[in-house]
């Protein structure tokens, strides 16, 4: 079967959220409502072969997912095209609330977890706006 058969649409609605308590100026704060269980929702997020089932645009695979859950713990996973170019990024961990939040930061990055700009796959313009 392929991952594109298997992933769950469990995604209901997307919004911007309320500003954060220590906010940056370059933070995007994103709040997902899912159809789903809480449980099932926390472990599609830290469960690596969870994660590689549902993360990335349609028609797109997870063949790498690798997870640190802890604060300052790391993530790193890669995204693979229908054509075969695989996309990596990465993130630390800064707030974990089991079954309740997630607090991350998210990267472009190499295969090796090293950050890069988004300009290393080709991204034209300044990133993150």
């Amino acid at each position: 079967m392929h991952q594109q058969e298997r992933r769950n649409d469990m995604t209901t609605r997307s919004t911007i959220d309320r500003p954060a308590a220590k906010q940056s100026g370059r933070d995007l704060i994103i709040t997902r409502v899912f159809n789903a269980p809480r449980e099932l929702v926390w472990k599609a997020w830290t469960e690596p072969g969870l994660f590689r089932r549902w993360w990335g645009p349609k028609a797109f695979t997870t063949p790498v997912s690798m997870i640190d859950l802890s604060i300052g713990g790391s993530y790193l996973y890669c995204m693979r095209s229908p054509e075969g170019k695989d996309y990596w990024g990465t993130g630390v961990y800064r707030e974990i609330v089991p079954n309740q939040r997630i607090v991350v930061t998210d990267s472009f990055a190499d295969e090796k977890g090293n950050v890069v700009p988004a300009s290393h796959y080709g991204m034209p313009g300044k990133w993150p706006l």
